[in-house]
């Protein structure tokens, strides 16, 4: 069944046919905040079928906490929150995060940053992909998300030694992934 929506719909008009259970409502937001939520999704997991399964959780939580979103603030960033947190959970649910040596960090050189510089959005989100998930899960709180390493730590219930540790190994794994191309291949 189609809607039209009249000229006058806002954001608080969709919000309030969500908090209703109203599935127009939730389609509508659904769709719109598909591609952009898949990406960040996607920069937490494995493949696109993980990156589905966190989109669908999140959505699931979205609708079930829509009375919640105060209207006048950011719809995207609150959706986005969710959509990070449920990427969280997962890597907590699925995965067994093993303590790294901060030693052993500190000893790794991370120059020749550039390599990205010369890869496509795809070839640099198959690589994350290819991080374990304590080293990508890290490297998108601390480098994409804007967490600091406490905040990283709390978040993960890692220390924030841990937290720097990962960073420093995905960042390497990252660089030794893009430049060898093992990512080049057709996908």
């Amino acid at each position: 069944m189609d809607i039209a929506l009249p000229v006058e719909f806002n954001e608080r008009d969709l919000i309030q046919a969500c908090v209703r259970k109203e599935r127009w409502a939730q389609k509508a937001l659904y769709e719109h905040f598909y591609s952009q939520m898949l990406g960040v999704c996607l920069r937490y997991s494995n493949n696109d079928d993980d990156a589905l399964d966190i989109l669908h959780e999140g959505f699931i939580k979205v609708f079930g906490n829509i009375i919640k979103y105060q209207t006048g603030t950011s719809l995207n960033a609150w959706i986005r929150r969710i959509m990070v947190n449920t990427s969280i959970d997962f890597y907590r649910k699925n995965i067994r995060r093993r303590t790294e040596n901060i030693e052993q960090a500190h000893s790794l050189s991370t120059e020749q940053a550039d390599a990205i510089s010369q890869c496509t959005e795809k070839e640099i989100l198959k690589a994350v992909q290819q991080l374990t998930p304590a080293y990508r899960t890290v490297f998108n709180l601390y480098v994409i998300e804007g967490y600091s390493h406490k905040e990283v730590g709390d978040l993960l219930n890692i220390t924030e030694s841990t937290s720097r540790s990962n960073l420093v190994k995905a960042r390497i794994k990252l660089k030794e992934i893009l430049t060898s191309g093992k990512n080049h291949h057709e996908g």
